[in-house]
């Protein structure tokens, strides 16, 4: 659903920033500078902010709702009774518990938020919106909203329903591995013939290669490494461990956010997206490290299968 949530977050920047452009004219950057940014700019990113509240408060509201997962409630509460309950209430089935079988169980995403972050910086560079000095404050979050919104309904959400509708079939080691292929590829597309790209001739074909980047993105590592965490980890430290994944990601989008931001204007845009060619590259490489989980239970991806063979052996 994050695709979705792209989505919505563009289409309420453009509808916020519309009703202030109607409501709050403004002359451009270069005619007037002061001018240029109306004190009621002000409340236009904090409207937008406010909006990501409601979920976010639906999404804890809708959490006290439903039962913990029947892995945590059995092997690590030891509540077998309560587990089977919760699962039969989520199966709408009739299941039994089994304690004593229980009771012997006792003993790169770099390259993504980067992207994002300078999206605008590569839409102004190909000429695809105006140069911001032409454009007053209001008016420039309405088009640089609009131009990221189109990315995100041609390319971010359909590539996460392309993996909704595939992750299964073809797994998720080789959609991974295909994405972050497919985004070097592209990536160096764009960033070898980058001055090529900047002719107005040819600026839809960067902004086709450019979706593509996004599109394979959310087809490959954006969306499995939501998924590969919550299945590779025993569920007694699947919390934990998927939360320490999800840090290391934002370790990575806080190098993306300062980094790459300081890096496309230091070294331009054509040097920054080689970068990020590269490190594409890498996250492939270390794909070969991930675990294949496709077709295995939680517990054959985890060990645990294993790890209640060898308590069996060990009581018979």
């Amino acid at each position: 659903m994050q695709g979705f949530g792209i989505l919505a977050g563009g289409m309420i920047a453009i509808m916020v920033s519309a009703v202030f452009k109607a409501y709050y004219p403004a002359p451009s950057y270069e005619i007037d500078a002061n001018l240029s940014t109306v004190p009621e700019t002000d409340y236009i990113w904090r409207i937008i902010l406010m909006f990501g509240a409601f979920p976010a408060l639906l999404t804890y509201y809708w959490r006290t709702k439903i039962p913990e997962t029947a892995r945590y409630t059995a092997l690590v509460a030891k509540n077998a009774k309560q587990a089977a309950a919760d699962m039969s209430k989520v199966l709408q089935v009739d299941l039994e518990s089994e304690p004593k079988k229980l009771q012997q169980r006792k003993g790169t995403n770099i390259a993504f938020y980067s992207q994002n972050l300078f999206q605008k910086d590569i839409f102004s560079a190909i000429g695809w919106i105006p140069k911001a000095k032409t454009m007053n404050a209001i008016e420039e979050v309405y088009k640089i909203a609009r131009a990221q919104t189109l990315i995100a309904l041609c390319s971010t959400v359909t590539g996460y329903w392309f993996t909704v509708a595939l992750i299964d079939k073809i797994g998720r080691f080789k959609i991974q591995l295909m994405g972050f292929f497919f985004m070097t590829i592209f990536m160096f597309a764009l960033a070898i013939p980058y001055h090529h790209w900047t002719l107005p001739n040819n600026r839809i074909g960067f902004v086709i290669l450019y979706s593509l980047t996004f599109f394979f993105v959310n087809f490959g590592p954006n969306a499995t490494t939501f998924v590969v965490p919550t299945e590779i980890f025993p569920a007694r430290l699947r919390s934990t461990c998927h939360g320490i994944s999800a840090a290391s990601g934002k370790a990575g989008a806080m190098v993306g956010a300062f980094g790459f931001l300081y890096a496309a204007e230091a070294i331009g845009v054509k040097k920054s997206l080689m970068i990020l060619a590269f490190i594409n590259f890498l996250g492939m490489l270390f794909t070969f490290l991930v675990p294949k989980s496709k077709g295995k239970s939680l517990e054959e991806i985890s060990g645990e299968a294993d790890q209640e063979k060898g308590t069996e052996t060990q009581s018979g």
